[in-house]
């Protein structure tokens, strides 16, 4: 299969990149703008208690609104607030009120409290404006961030003149940040990614040609990519997250390079043999040269074709797996990032070799060092004392990723969103000023919707319900319960002690205050909590679910990959074990540093998700590429030591290149500015680094040493083949 694509496109080269760019155009015209959403309530299915009690919110209150955005009032000169100045607070409410965007916000601003006095903090010093969330606005789409931008606006200009200044935060201020945050992200982390990749391939290389190869074709492989994106999230009705974008330019820029050395170098290392074998005059006869150049290509397609397509269909198993979660984040972002890495691979494999093909061997301009052999002394060194003791470089490889492993154990998820936005936007300074002044729940009190089975609330009933839900572990303070028009259904609003969206919260919400809210509910009812950490609350037990789900399925069907690859029922096995090990020792590493360096409470709680995207899969492609070239060797009659030895000296610099371009474009996540993308950076920066130079580099090969000719059972594909070496065609 791999040697006739390698023979079409050898003789072909122009309709295959011809094809791309239409497909380009065609994609780029049509295709519609990739949308994502920021609010993880919409990634819940309808069974979670938090979803049910959103949807009886809106039925039953139709009316009632959410904080929007809290307005924190205050006197430049840090002082306490003076009757004239909180006047003035109540003539910019009245005057900001009308100008609001009706479609995301209620055209009024609350600055009293529900006694009717103003909102004032006990050292008088804080007051605060409430802006609700008009009906059916869900505060994160393109139109409440407008709305945001112009609140702040029309405050600035209302605040002009006066000893007061003002800053907004809530729900949509803190969207619009992120979503400033994330563009700004994801602006540096391209840059800083096409940067490193252009660096790192020169040093490689040392061709201008091969460093602008991965800028301009996975430029043009990303247009296809997103637009074919795009519509699946539109025929399907998936919701990406807002970190998509970011993460795409990672996959498609450090995994589309990937891909081009996995063929540059065994392009590169077939035109070494050729011209030794022609002669070194036979790159200066047209016609001898093509014939090189056509043979190189063809060879490196059927050489690296099986790797590369079994390396990426790996990576877009492990992804689609996720459409076996239960959360609509990953439902969409792993379908997302397999059409990412299935346009990549059908790239490397057809684009790839045809521009090659076209540019000959000015694809290495101005270099010449591509004619010379490398020494290779450092991966020959290291082939060779593998080779001579497998079982030392087996068990020393195992137990430096046993031991980062053990760490994976304190593992502790955290669900605090606003840390993940830099400490200098205004709604994270508006927060901070806010919670020194007032209870932290206060931001976004928790709704207790209670539906009765039949019949009217009693009101005495529900006041003693509101009395037990005051007694409650976490919450501060109750509101008076609100009955809904046909008396069917009741809202009580709790403010707890800590921030809505911190990790205390959600256990709080989790715990104490759901069992009182259930055990205490009237009889004849039926209790939900909302908000914010009920549904932080309903994400964990999600995540905890699609662990048990996603993570075995994954694997069973890479290990089908394996063993077709391999015809081996043995290798899939400890294949397999050596990644789930570099995925243990990548999330202990991230506890070391974060955790128990740094002194964070946690981590993110999507970080083993994405460890498990990149690292497990990533890693699994490396592990082919070690094994396939550990195979050939074999082939070639050596024994299992010795073929051990000479892929390490031939693989190994093709895994290292590729682990540490990959391993860079990662890093640059780290350059984001937020605690996600910094722990995310981290943790798939390492993970790849672990998985090239400790476990393929290493830890495979050595365990394939060891266990012989047995590790290709039943199929016995380390067997020596006869091979006739084609003519060079002219």
């Amino acid at each position: 299969m791999f040697r006739s694509l390698g023979r079409f496109i050898a003789h072909h080269p122009w309709y295959v990149i011809g094809t791309w760019l239409v497909l380009a155009v065609l994609v780029a015209a049509f295709a519609p703008a990739l949308q994502t959403t920021s609010e993880e309530s919409e990634f819940l299915p309808d069974h979670y208690e938090s979803v049910q009690a959103i949807e009886l919110q809106a039925e039953k209150f139709p009316g009632a609104t959410s904080p929007a955005a809290i307005l924190v009032f205050e006197r430049e000169d840090g002082e306490a607030l003076t009757e004239d100045d909180q006047a003035e607070v109540t003539r910019i409410a009245e005057e900001l009120g009308p100008e609001l965007g009706a479609e995301t916000f209620v055209q009024q601003v609350v600055t009293t409290d529900p006694q009717g006095n103003p909102n004032v903090s006990e050292d008088g010093q804080v007051q605060l404006g409430i802006v609700g969330l008009a009906e059916g606005a869900t505060g994160f789409d393109p139109q409440a961030f407008e709305d945001a931008e112009d609140l702040r606006s029309d405050l600035d200009d209302l605040v002009e003149g006066t000893d007061l200044s003002v800053q907004s935060t809530g729900s949509v201020p803190q969207g619009l940040d992120s979503q400033e945050s994330s563009e700004q992200t994801l602006a540096i982390v391209a840059i800083a990614t096409i940067v490193l990749i252009v660096g790192l391939l020169a040093l490689i290389f040392r061709s201008v040609v091969i460093c602008l190869m991965p800028v301009v074709l996975v430029g043009l492989v990303s247009v296809v990519a997103n637009g074919l994106i795009s519509w699946a999230n539109e025929i399907f009705g998936l919701q990406a997250d807002s970190s998509i974008e970011a993460i795409l330019v990672v996959v498609l820029y450090g995994i589309g390079t990937d891909y081009i050395l996995f063929f540059l170098f065994r392009y590169r290392e077939r035109l070494r043999h050729l011209v030794a074998e022609q002669g070194d005059s036979a790159m200066s006869d047209p016609v001898t040269r093509r014939a090189i150049v056509k043979n190189g290509v063809e060879y490196a397609i059927e050489r690296a074709g099986e790797a590369i397509a079994s390396a990426g269909g790996a990576v877009i198993v492990a992804f689609l797996a996720l459409l076996l979660s239960s959360l609509s984040i990953f439902k969409a972002i792993g379908p997302a990032l397999a059409i990412a890495v299935g346009v990549t691979l059908v790239a490397a494999l057809t684009l790839v070799p045809a521009t090659v093909r076209v540019l000959g061997r000015a694809v290495f301009w101005p270099s010449k060092s591509w004619r010379r052999e490398p020494e290779a002394a450092r991966f020959g060194a290291l082939g060779r004392r593998l080779g001579k003791r497998p079982a030392v470089h087996a068990l020393a490889s195992g137990l430096v990723m046993a031991a980062l492993a053990v760490f994976a154990l304190g593992f502790n998820p955290s669900f605090d969103f606003s840390s993940s936005l830099p400490k200098d936007v205004e709604s994270t300074e508006a927060l901070e000023t806010f919670q020194e002044h007032f209870a932290a729940g206060q931001t976004e009190p928790v709704p207790v919707i209670v539906e009765s089975d039949g019949g009217t609330l009693d009101q005495q009933e529900l006041e003693t319900y509101a009395a037990a839900l005051a007694e409650a572990e976490g919450v501060s303070q109750v509101y008076p319960p609100q009955i809904s028009e046909d008396g069917s259904a009741a809202q009580i609003s709790l403010v707890l002690d800590s921030d809505p969206v911190s990790d205390q919260a959600l256990q709080d919400v989790k715990g104490p205050i759901r069992d009182v809210a259930h055990e205490a509910a009237p009889e004849g009812t039926e209790a939900f909590v909302g908000g914010t950490p009920s549904v932080f609350a309903d994400l964990q037990d999600a995540m905890e679910r699609d662990y048990s789900v996603v993570f075995p399925a994954a694997a069973i069907v890479i290990m089908i990959i394996l063993a077709l690859l391999l015809r081996s029922l043995v290798a899939p096995w400890y294949l397999m074990a050596a990644v789930g090990l570099g995925f243990a020792a990548t999330l202990g590493a991230s506890v070391i540093v974060f955790q128990h360096i740094q002194g964070e409470a946690g981590l993110i709680f999507m970080l083993p998700i994405y460890i498990y995207l990149f690292v497990t899969a990533l890693g699994t492609d490396y592990n082919i590429l070690m094994i396939a070239r550990l195979r050939e060797e074999a082939r070639e009659g050596r024994e299992p030591r010795e073929a051990a030895a000479e892929a390490v000296k031939h693989a190994g610099p093709t895994i290292a290149a590729a682990g540490v371009i990959l391993a860079g474009t990662f890093a640059s996540l780290m350059l984001g500015g937020n605690a996600l993308f910094e722990s995310m950076g981290f943790a798939l920066s390492v993970g790849i680094l672990i998985a090239a130079f400790v476990m393929a580099m290493f830890f495979t090969p050595a365990l394939t040493a060891l266990i012989g000719h047995a590790a290709w059972w039943p199929g016995h594909g380390d067997e020596k083949k006869q091979e006739v070496p084609e003519p060079l065609e002219h």
